[in-house]
């Protein structure tokens, strides 16, 4: 028996405040700079309501800030066209009337439509892509980390400097986080996740580190190993089978440093 395919499910990303989002950033600030106003529609307001769009581009131009409703079918991408990737909420919509695409090899997950139904809020993790639940607990042991392994710093300087340079080569080496786990997400659809979860990784982490007393280079490598962590913890079913990639997960994951990396489930 054939197995039945899976529903495609849209998901729109929001402001926190539940306002769609303009569909192009720079022609956002660009129209305020005139004075003008963007319009919005807030998803929070009409949950199980069919919504119009306030002032319709031409389809499926991007002629205004705000031209279409713009959905996903790939979690791990809604992030990738916003202007304030994070926080952000998120919504089960459904597309209604007619739709359309770009219809270019790299949009395949976009949809646009001047009408949709808000269906329900959806969990905000699942921006992250399938592991976004384990990326989010990553995001919040960042600080408590991140001021751990700068007081180790402290606390041995040039033992633990000599322990960050070996695995910063065998990182760099391997291309781990630059080839590895970007290849990956590319490939199953991560990587406007990927590319988030590394930025907000990489500034809890320099942030704490710096506000613990750590020097420049201290904050750099820690900075590094927390975007190793949260890229390892997102695309750890993706880098698994074999030995020597079960090696590149382990570098992502800090194998070599002396805190054990949390054990993702």
């Amino acid at each position: 028996m054939a197995r039945s395919a899976r529903p495609l499910v849209h998901y729109i990303a929001t402001r926190p405040d539940g306002n769609v989002p303009p569909t192009t950033p720079h022609l956002a600030a660009y129209y305020s700079g005139l004075g003008e106003t963007i319009p919005t529609v807030n998803l929070a307001d009409h949950i199980g309501e069919t919504v119009d769009h306030p002032s319709p581009g031409k389809k499926w131009y991007t002629d205004k800030p705000f031209s279409y409703f713009h959905m996903y079918t790939q979690p791990g991408e809604i992030l990738e066209r916003l202007e304030e990737r994070w926080p952000v909420r998120l919504w089960e919509v459904e597309p209604l009337g007619e739709t359309g695409n770009w219809g270019n090899d790299f949009a395949p997950y976009w949809l646009m439509s001047h009408q949709i139904r808000v269906v329900r809020e959806v969990e905000a993790w699942r921006v992250f892509g399938y592991r976004g639940m384990q990326v989010l607990a990553v995001l919040a042991q960042l600080p408590d980390l991140a001021r751990q392994w700068a007081e180790e710093w402290a606390a041995d300087p040039e033992g633990t400097r000599r322990t960050y340079k070996a695995w910063e080569e065998r990182v760099d080496d391997t291309r781990a986080l630059t080839s590895w786990a970007f290849w990956r997400a590319r490939h199953s659809r991560r990587e406007a996740g990927l590319q988030t979860a590394n930025q907000l990784a990489g500034d809890t982490a320099a942030q704490a580190a710096t506000d613990a007393g750590a020097d420049p280079h201290a904050v750099a490598l820690i900075r590094l190993r927390a975007r190793c962590l949260v890229a390892g913890q997102l695309m750890f079913d993706r880098i698994r089978t074999g030995e020597y990639e079960q090696s590149i997960r382990g570098l992502l994951l800090g194998a070599g440093l002396d805190t054990p990396a949390p054990v993702p489930a």
